[in-house]
């Protein structure tokens, strides 16, 4: 049984590890975000860099396995700036990364900071060479991507992640968890307080349910699967939400000739070049 806690790296959380460990957690994902204070400063953390790398020392001392998060392709990163922050990420003897690449999303204050000329993102060149340099430099120390953004040894991978990944059945429980059960989508309550007395008067904490439209779950299962270097089977897909099928099969046809996908052994997979542009294969393939 795999049981991951995500924890903050400071040193109030740290001092926790051990009897976390003791009660039965076995898998620990640290937020660091970054090596470098200022970039953490950026990102809007609450801790420093040598914060982050105690909590790290502390977490592989009580778990067997720790797994820890870096954000990079921020404004005025380089080649060179993280090849040093993959040098030190490859060699303190974690057996899963999730390296993820900074998103300005709509209605946050990068987003009004951008607009306002306050932020400059990372071009779009540069930061698909860090990818390509990422998915390099991991494969390289024994960690391949086995998602977009997740790098592990073999039989490391992160087991709730990939069964997400895979568009399989799980449960959410507690405040504000989504779950997906027996063709049907869950939501609880965010606020714990609601949440309790929604257990009170209820007996459950549901605030939203619905059936899963078949098209829609079958959208997902494509977006979330060709998200994993194993990708998706296709028809078996289909099969499971529902629907004659879940991929339009001219379309894979061209991106196969395009190089973007690739088919093998009934399974379909973006490629390298495809991951780069993901989005755009998605939006082409699909029914």
């Amino acid at each position: 049984m795999e049981i991951t806690l995500e924890a903050n790296p400071n040193s109030v959380e740290s001092a926790r590890f051990a009897d976390l460990a003791a009660a039965g957690v076995n898998r620990l994902s640290l937020g660091l975000q970054s090596f470098d204070d200022e970039a953490l400063a950026f990102l809007g953390r609450a801790h420093a860099a040598r914060e982050g790398l105690e909590a790290l020392d502390v977490a592989q001392a009580h778990f067997a396995r720790v797994s820890f998060d870096l954000i990079y392709a921020l404004p005025g990163d380089s080649e060179a700036s993280w090849n040093a922050s993959l040098d030190r990420a490859l060699t303190v003897g974690t057996g899963h990364l999730s390296l993820y690449q900074l998103t300005i999303e709509p209605g946050t204050r990068f987003a009004a900071h951008a607009a306002a000329g306050k932020l400059e993102p990372l071009d779009a060149d540069t930061a698909a060479s860090l990818y390509e340099l990422t998915a390099e430099r991991t494969a390289a120390a024994g960690l391949p991507a086995y998602e977009i953004s997740n790098h592990a040894r073999p039989g490391e991978e992160c087991r709730h992640n990939l069964t997400y990944w895979r568009y399989g059945d799980y449960a959410g429980i507690g405040p504000g968890a989504h779950g997906r059960r027996i063709a049907r989508r869950t939501v609880r309550h965010r606020k714990p307080e609601n949440f309790l007395s929604a257990v009170e008067c209820n007996g459950h904490g549901i605030v939203e349910e619905e059936a899963l439209d078949p098209r829609e779950a079958a959208d997902e299962a494509l977006v979330m699967g060709l998200r994993l270097s194993e990708g998706i089977d296709p028809d078996a897909l289909a099969g499971r939400c529902g629907v004659d099928r879940i991929v339009d099969p001219g379309r894979v046809e061209r991106l196969v000739a395009s190089g973007h996908v690739e088919r093998q052994q009934g399974r379909l997979r973006a490629t390298p070049g495809g991951r780069l542009v993901l989005d755009r294969v998605l939006a082409e393939i699909a029914c």
